[in-house]
């Protein structure tokens, strides 16, 4: 069952889409939670503690979501482009979605709330493996897509993987930025880049290891 803290971040999340964050009011806030606005000061302190908190959540579900991508797809027995194309079609909708993921993986202002960011520990991986790019989530994407694919695909060289990855995910940014038509096409696209930079085309190498 979902929390009170959960059901405040929820309300504070589809006020967000309706109006600007300088407009969302704690009190609708709270009455829309089914809660009194002292109940939402014990649990947040602040609005600005509130914008936090549910950028935070943001950030935790979006990555989340790209390790269920990931992981669904090497179960299908994809081969890595695809497995990279099903994170980044996730990435694509929840994009759409979420200002604040947008936001964050574009390093542009968002509407509202501080753009969605992961803690620290998301992104040592890609810090130390000197390919940040300035977005915090992003690196933390690239790290997970990263590590997901050097251990489903151990035939294949980690540093390409790493360089393949960061060239797919640039891709996807630019469709987030200037969406495609049809996102099943840009997905083909990224497979395709992968599979390229990783010189293949499919094949034996290409797929996850039994």
């Amino acid at each position: 069952m979902p929390t009170v803290r959960d059901a405040l971040m929820d309300a504070a999340f589809a006020a967000l889409g309706e109006r600007p964050w300088e407009a969302v009011r704690m009190a609708e806030v709270a009455a829309a939670a089914g809660v009194s606005r002292q109940t939402l000061y014990n649990e947040f302190s602040s609005k600005d503690g509130l914008a936090r908190a549910l950028a935070r959540r943001e950030a935790d579900a979006f990555l989340a979501g790209v390790d269920r991508c990931l992981a669904t797809a090497r179960r299908a027995g994809a081969d890595a482009g695809e497995c990279f194309a099903a994170a980044a079609g996730w990435t694509l909708r929840s994009a759409r979605r979420s200002p604040l993921i947008r936001a964050a993986l574009t390093q542009t202002p968002p509407p509202g709330p501080p753009a969605a960011e992961p803690p620290r520990s998301h992104t040592r991986t890609a810090q130390e493996a000197g390919r940040g790019t300035g977005s915090p989530l992003v690196d933390a994407m690239h790290a997970r897509t990263v590590e997901a694919l050097v251990r489903g695909y151990p035939r294949l060289r980690p540093e390409d993987i790493g360089w393949a990855c960061e060239a797919a995910l640039r891709l996807t940014l630019s469709y987030v930025i200037a969406p495609a038509a049809d996102d099943r096409e840009s997905c083909l696209r990224i497979a395709q880049l992968v599979r390229s930079l990783l010189s293949w085309p499919a094949g034996p190498s290409a797929r996850p290891v039994p």
